[in-house]
């Protein structure tokens, strides 16, 4: 099993999005102002080759496996997360004609994994975790810091990961009206 993990790349649209659409659910119509799911899908998939927002291949890295997307990780901070959402809800607002506020997903200082998941075809076999040690050498390499993610209070088995990778459960949070847990691990630098 060779796994590699690299910078996602706008070509790597047709095989990320729909991963990270499986892993946020209905807050992909939030982020792109679509309900119908081929519109939700062709708008995401523009949004992941933009520069400017939170899904942007930019904060975007690709597990690969057999020459195939096998993994998503989206990763930023928390100071770039407040101008990033600034610009979906700027772009947003002008597509809908009224304002649109993004619900905020992280605490300042920290260093946020906005989506980890794994193709279906490559599940159990260490993907999800191989992505957020990713991560975690991520935030190793930029001084250490918080380590956050937001998990739906439902997903035992992603709770459980979690849990095993040593976040803590901090405190509950709200996206788009549903609850989920803030999740923390302090990763210390090298």
């Amino acid at each position: 099993m060779n796994i590699s993990i690299r910078n996602a790349r706008k070509e790597d649209a047709p095989e990320a999005v729909p991963l990270i659409m499986e892993a946020i659910g209905d807050i992909a119509m939030q982020l792109t102002g679509e309900t119908e799911e081929a519109k939700v899908i062709q708008e995401f998939e523009h949004l992941f080759t933009r520069t400017d927002n939170r899904h942007s291949y930019l904060y975007t890295y690709v597990a690969e496996m057999e020459g195939s997307v096998a993994g998503v990780l989206v990763f930023y901070s928390a100071e770039q997360a407040t101008t990033l959402d600034a610009n979906l809800e700027e772009y947003l607002s002008n597509k809908k004609g009224a304002a649109v506020k993004i619900d905020p997903e992280t605490l300042p200082g920290e260093w946020y994994v906005d989506t980890v998941v794994v193709n279906p075809t490559y599940r159990g076999q260490g993907i999800g975790t191989k992505l957020l040690n990713h991560a975690e050498q991520l935030v190793k390499s930029f001084g250490g810091g918080k380590l956050s993610l937001n998990v739906e209070t439902e997903k035992y088995a992603a709770i459980s990961l979690y849990n095993r990778l040593s976040f803590d459960n901090v405190c509950p949070w709200t996206i788009i009206g549903e609850p989920f847990y803030h999740m923390v691990k302090t990763v210390r630098p090298d």
